[in-house]
């Protein structure tokens, strides 16, 4: 008999094609979120899942899940697991790294771009007919090139926005938890530089760290008000790690020249005030969405689930402690 799977967002046809071989899928339609009673009963029978990162996999669906041997996810972050309760019931985890570093990197640069030549804005000045003369210091932005871009959290997306960075000339200072060896330094064309330095030097600060207990907040009042108020952040990574209502405040008291948005830290909600800002460009978490990314990232999530399923061990697994097929006692 076919192992039973659930995946819960509506993926290409040749990777449905590749697990319905495979298994006995029920899978979302929709190019929507799976609701939530309707995640909870349909993984009750399944021994796999693949999970989009919008959906919690918390400790009361795992409690409905007594046949489930393996989770892979759709996304390299993986906040919305409970990883502790997934490993104490022994099933493995799983992500998908690496296949959308140039596609988020590409992103935050364009909001870098965007924001500082008030792209948004001079659109809809366009659209609203509001465009009817040209004057020399009307409507101004501000150089991306040549400026100071400060990278917090140096992981594969933050060496991949480094790279783009050297195309316009910036200086590049970073931040991150281990320094990295002086040769690797040099190849990038980077500067290592403390929390506070980096604030107060860059004139873009781009956020490429994962959400933990530790990094919850990590950019807040403090933090903000070391900046210049000439100065640009940008959060491509998870919306939590920034304090939104001591962004807005920023904005609001001209702490800081604007901000490019595309995670939030109440996702899909934002903090009220926040869209009514010129300055901030804000976009709906599309920070992988290609088309050659949403494939790449789907074909791994679902090859995760067949080695897990298979007793082998994921390519990407998170909780390396759990070996291949450990199940909990009945």
């Amino acid at each position: 008999m076919a192992q039973k799977i659930l995946v819960t967002g509506n993926l290409p046809k040749e990777v449905m094609d590749l697990l319905n071989k495979r298994y006995e899928v029920e899978a979302q339609s929709e190019d929507r979120p799976m609701e939530r009673q309707a995640f909870l009963a349909g993984i009750a029978d399944k021994e796999g899942l693949l999970a989009m990162i919008t959906d919690a996999v918390d400790e009361e669906l795992l409690s409905r899940a007594p046949r489930l041997q393996m989770i892979a996810n759709m996304g390299v972050g993986y906040n919305n697991i409970d990883v502790g309760a997934a490993t104490r019931r022994g099933i493995p985890v799983s992500n998908t790294p690496g296949v959308l570093t140039d596609a988020t990197a590409d992103l935050a640069f364009t909001l870098i771009l965007a924001v500082a030549r008030r792209v948004v804005e001079g659109d809809k000045r366009v659209r609203t007919g509001q465009f009817t003369f040209w004057a020399p210091f009307l409507f101004l932005g501000r150089e991306v090139s040549g400026k100071t871009l400060g990278i917090i959290g140096l992981g594969r997306i933050g060496q991949a926005v480094a790279q783009r960075a050297r195309g316009f000339n910036m200086q590049i200072l970073y931040h991150n938890r281990r320094r990295m060896e002086p040769a690797k330094e040099q190849a990038l064309q980077i500067e290592y530089a403390d929390l506070d330095s980096l604030l107060t030097k860059a004139d873009f600060v781009s956020l490429h760290i994962p959400l933990m207990e530790e990094t919850r907040h990590f950019m807040g009042p403090r933090e903000l008000a070391l900046m210049k108020p000439t100065a640009y952040l940008i959060n491509t990574s998870r919306g939590p790690v920034v304090d939104e209502k001591a962004l807005l405040a920023a904005l609001q008291n001209k702490q800081i020249a604007g901000a490019g948005l595309d995670v939030y830290e109440q996702e899909p909600t934002l903090t009220p005030g926040l869209t009514e800002m010129d300055n901030v460009v804000l976009l709906p978490h599309v920070g992988s969405a290609t088309l050659e990314t949403r494939i790449r990232m789907a074909t791994m999530a679902a090859r995760n689930l067949i080695a897990g399923l298979s007793g082998e061990r994921p390519p990407n697994q998170v909780n390396p402690e759990v070996p291949p097929h450990h199940r909990k006692e009945k």
